[in-house]
């Protein structure tokens, strides 16, 4: 009846990558370690 939906509803990925950044990122709000890739997820950078 409902389907099955073929993209995540949840933001659990962001919310770990957020936690991630508090605590390595001298700035979490200005990444240089976790950097955001629009619309494709992230890469670390050293």
């Amino acid at each position: 009846m409902w389907g099955i939906e073929n993209y995540p509803i949840t933001r659990t990925v962001d919310n770990h990558i957020a936690k991630l950044r508090q605590k390595i990122e001298a700035s979490p709000s200005d990444p240089e370690h976790i950097i955001t890739v629009h619309r494709i997820g992230y890469k670390f950078a050293s």
